[in-house]
């Protein structure tokens, strides 16, 4: 799944992005100051109070959302075709910076591997969702259309993605484990689910981000965490099954959060 049908839904959801429509530069610069934001104050929380060889895979479910999946789709159910054009954009983004520093927290808590900044860039460069994203995008900027029946075997075979990666969770979720890890995997869960949408949210505002682009924020920022955080977790040899259970713990919050936020947000009149 990691080195094979992930990075096929990947490639197919970058190369239908039309990206000269709703293409704002704003939004995408605000959106990474953010994500870094964001990605280090889980760490920074991390490190003084979640166990060491909990930390990376506590950061990862923390920040990570599963945009590709919860928050496109939301999008798109919100805003229709520039949800999913504007998302679809946003994406490319996503998937660069989200799989960069997931594998930068992730090997700096790695026992058995180093986290030079050579080992780094070594994991960086090969990782196969990077490499996606890399030939997706000029794909997508020439517009090169792909023989049909490509897409089409594409779309096949990027559809086991989240089939398979919701059998991997749910083999390792576990009622032990949660109790084992229930306390990291709870704070975790709270955090990715309404501390840092909530900040992020907010400082969208400040920004000036308002209507469909905050919404648009929000809903990417709001997502649960991704089910290809455990797949780079189980790559990595990190704690898969706390993974499993912050992916399956926000998944349950987000009904609750997701809803509990937009109506909030479209009450107030700001998106």
């Amino acid at each position: 799944m990691f080195k094979a049908t992930l990075p096929t839904l990947i490639f197919l959801s970058i190369t239908r992005a039309d990206l000269s429509i709703a293409l704002n530069p704003g939004l995408l610069v605000f959106f990474l100051m953010a994500t870094v934001g964001t990605f280090c104050l889980a760490w920074v929380w991390a490190h003084f109070r979640v166990r060491r060889e909990n930390r990376g895979v506590y950061v990862q479910g923390a920040f990570r959302g599963n945009c590709g999946i919860v928050g496109l789709a939301l999008a798109a159910n919100l805003y229709g075709d520039y949800g999913l054009s504007a998302g679809g954009i946003l994406l490319g983004l996503v998937i660069i910076s989200y799989n960069i520093l997931s594998v930068v927290v992730l090997l700096a808590y790695q026992h058995s591997q180093s986290a030079s900044p050579g080992k780094i860039l070594h994991n960086i460069l090969h990782n196969p969702l990077i490499i996606s994203v890399v030939v997706a995008i000029p794909v997508a900027a020439l517009n090169l259309e792909l023989p049909a029946w490509v897409m089409t075997s594409g779309d096949y075979f990027a559809s086991l993605t989240l089939p398979l990666a919701l059998m991997c969770i749910g083999a390792t979720v576990s009622l032990r484990s949660i109790r084992t890890h229930s306390r990291t995997a709870m704070g975790a869960s709270l955090m990715k689910m309404v501390t840092l949408p909530a900040l992020a949210t907010a400082a969208a505002w400040l920004w000036g981000f308002r209507g469909a682009e905050l919404g648009l924020l929000f809903l990417f920022f709001a997502s649960p965490t991704a089910a290809a955080s455990f797949v780079m977790v189980k790559a990595l040899g990190g704690n898969d099954r706390l993974a499993a259970n912050i992916i399956g713990l926000t998944t349950l919050l987000a009904s609750v959060t997701v809803t509990l936020g937009v109506f909030v947000l479209r009450s107030s009149g700001i998106i």
